[in-house]
């Protein structure tokens, strides 16, 4: 199964993230699933990634022009798709994908995932779309859809498909249903 995994290129300041991402990206590898994740070599991005290949998993990157113009791109991959700007990436990403994890990011994770939950909402996408709500992470963004649904603006079924979960173990028993 090809995995899309949204995470910023940055290593953030918490040591359990990096912990988490590198328990993530071993459990891929061994697993015999296969990762596609933005391409970069910084950060939780390049942890991920490297930890993957490590444990003799396949790893796609995906990553816009100007990122190589800039070098940010991870040498080691199994393959890599350069693509001409960020909106042709994430679509990119999500046509590769099979399920779709956001690890703890910035905006770009984000929007990224944001895209991939509305595709699910709508039934365009058939796929976990999964949160890594690793130390409550994503808790305020799980409260506003909640919210939404309070408010009569969304509901349970439309948000059949997006998970919140709190560890690896979580991902697994999603996945194995997939």
């Amino acid at each position: 199964m090809n995995i899309t995994v949204y995470l910023g290129a940055n290593e953030g300041n918490d040591p359990c993230l990096r912990k988490a991402v590198e328990e993530l990206g071993a459990w891929i590898g061994n697993s015999g699933n296969a990762l596609v994740y933005g391409g970069s070599k910084g950060g939780l991005m390049g942890a991920l990634a490297d930890s993957v290949l490590k444990a003799g998993g396949d790893v796609t990157g995906v990553e816009p022009n100007f990122f190589i113009e800039n070098e940010f791109q991870h040498d080691g991959l199994t393959k890599l798709i350069v693509t001409k700007d960020m909106s042709e990436r994430k679509n990119k990403m999500i046509e590769l994908g099979e399920a779709f994890i956001a690890f703890p990011g910035g905006t770009g994770t984000l929007e990224e995932i944001a895209e991939v939950m509305s595709k699910v909402s709508l039934k365009h996408l058939e796929a976990p779309c999964i949160l890594y709500n690793l130390n409550g992470y994503y808790d305020d963004l799980k409260a506003l859809l909640n919210h939404m649904i309070e408010k009569g603006l969304s509901s349970n079924e439309r948000q059949e498909g997006i998970f919140f979960v709190e560890n690896l173990d979580d991902i697994k028993r999603i996945l194995r249903r997939a």
